[in-house]
């Protein structure tokens, strides 16, 4: 019985540390925005780089991360806003390296990628998480760990596993790539929320857009 009483006191413990480390991520202002995107012109209008489309500021390439990036700022903070230039399975190095470099936080990075799981016209916001196929996502997890917010940007599935690769190589139709880029304007609509009251606040803001 006393270990039992010990198991569930061990338990609350837990929780109550797992609920305080999240609403201190949770409360980290984003400083960094990456998209997820492979760099050469053939590839620039497939629905795998839709997390490239859409980018303002003026960039430039840089060596040292393996990135073109910028520095603009949103709803008065700075931001750094990230394209890096290694191909899509290998995004996790440059985006380590800006982080290290300014000393920012894991906990401060968006990361806006392609998600087949969602329809065109549907985007999600959310924190944390598995890779869920997406090897973008997955390099950046074994990079930085899982702990950054991700902008899903829904493109849609082909219908066949086997046809996916396929699939988001390619331009969708114009009515896929009218929907996503619609979905991004959305998206950029609520950076300051997201950065001025945080990811509770975007995404109720995000999803109740649709």
């Amino acid at each position: 019985m006393q270990d039992k009483r010990k198991d569930r006191h061990l338990a609350v413990f837990l929780f109550k540390i797992r609920e305080r480390l999240l609403r201190n991520v949770m409360s980290n202002s984003i400083r960094i925005i990456a998209g997820l995107g492979n760099p050469e012109d053939r590839y620039e209008r497939t629905l795998h780089n839709a997390g490239f489309w859409k980018y303002g500021g003026s960039f430039r390439y840089e060596k040292k991360f393996g990135a073109d990036y910028c520095k603009i700022n949103l709803h008065g903070q700075d931001v750094w806003l990230v394209k890096p230039q290694s191909y899509m399975n290998l995004s996790g190095g440059p985006i380590r390296g800006v982080i290290d470099y300014y000393r920012l936080k894991v906990s401060e990075l968006l990361v806006a990628h392609d998600e087949i799981d969602l329809p065109p016209g549907t985007t999600r916001l959310k924190m944390g998480g598995g890779h869920g196929g997406h090897n973008g996502l997955r390099d950046i997890i074994q990079h930085c760990g899982a702990e950054f917010v991700r902008l899903r940007l829904g493109v849609g599935h082909p219908g066949d596993k086997s046809q996916v690769t396929n699939y988001v190589l390619k331009r969708g139709s114009a009515d896929v790539e009218r929907a996503i880029e619609d979905n991004i304007v959305e998206a950029m609509d609520v950076m300051p929320l997201l950065i001025e009251d945080g990811l509770n606040a975007a995404t109720k803001a995000l999803h109740t857009k649709e």
